[in-house]
């Protein structure tokens, strides 16, 4: 479960690094193991005010941490990217305190090298394997495209250098979600695989076709007559036109099913339906024919 790392220090959102030091040096000077031996109460609250410190007391990952919340930020940062480059070692040596030892037990291994507090290598000073940095990019998708589906290439830079992506678009990719390409992200400091690069989608809008769910909505204009004797219409498709009857007496408002014409099947997931809007086209001028023929039904009770 996320942490909310500044109330696991017990400092304001708005703590200046130096509040926020000053808070980790209180509480890890309480809780270290050395001082609570056998304590695993205060292991688990050393080990969360620990990360905590890592993420507050780094820059770019607070500022992350406090533009994606919680949930978001752990998404992008693995306990391994958390601690990545951390070192507490000047602070444990004023208490008199090890680092390697303790690291190590805590953190599976993740402790300092040569004593020094830094994150970054294993019990006997071997570096560890770490994973790269995880990207984030914000791809804007066509509306037919993020329902159909394809492959598009994507260049973004990072680091300072352009790098290109093949990425291959689900049909049915919703507004909101995260595409994941797998090592595609920044490399390892230390020979491990690369991070990963997440695509969060946006969808720009069509200017026929709208969404709800798996189904597609799309307006067609009936003309007067057809709505109350009964017509056919055209009625646009993501594979073409298709002409559907129109039955007589049918309203503005009213929705023609056009079934497993929607967002496409993918996977498990069937396909969607098309619904056609029905708009009763009203004309604005009439010649004079037409205005006999409506006087006439008018008088009918039309």
């Amino acid at each position: 479960m996320a942490k909310d790392y500044y109330k696991v220090l017990g400092v304001e959102k708005s703590a200046s690094a130096e509040e926020i030091k000053k808070a980790y040096r209180k509480l890890a000077l309480k809780y270290h193991p050395d001082k609570n031996p056998g304590d695993k109460k205060a292991e688990e609250r050393f080990k969360d005010i620990t990360e905590a410190y890592a993420v507050l007391s780094d820059a770019e990952k607070r500022k992350q941490y406090d533009q994606f919340g919680q949930s978001g930020f752990h998404q992008r940062y693995s306990q391994e990217d958390i601690f990545r480059g951390f070192d507490v070692g000047d602070i444990f040596r004023e208490f008199g305190f090890g680092t390697e030892d303790i690291f190590s037990h805590l953190f599976g291994g993740r402790g300092g090298m040569g004593g020094g507090g830094g994150f970054g290598a294993g019990n006997r000073g071997r570096p560890r394997a770490f994973k790269g940095q995880d990207y984030s990019l914000k791809v804007t998708l066509p509306f037919r495209e993020a329902v159909q589906g394809g492959e598009r290439r994507i260049e973004f830079r990072q680091d300072g250098q352009t790098h290109a992506v093949q990425v291959r678009i689900p049909p049915g990719v919703e507004a909101g979600s995260r595409l994941r390409l797998p090592g595609k992200g920044g490399p390892s400091p230390s020979g491990g695989p690369s991070g990963d690069l997440y695509l969060e989608v946006e969808i720009s809008p069509d200017p026929a076709f709208s969404r709800e769910g798996q189904d597609l909505l799309v307006k067609v204009r009936v003309p007067f007559s057809g709505a109350c004797l009964g017509s056919s219409v055209e009625v646009p498709t993501l594979a073409g036109s298709k002409r559907v009857k129109v039955p007589a007496g049918i309203q503005s408002g009213a929705k023609i099913r056009l079934k497993g014409f929607g967002v496409p099947a993918h996977k498990n997931r069937p396909a969607g339906d098309l619904y056609a809007v029905v708009e009763v086209a009203v004309p604005q001028r009439l010649t004079d024919r037409q205005k006999e023929l409506l006087e006439n039904l008018k008088k009918e009770g039309l």
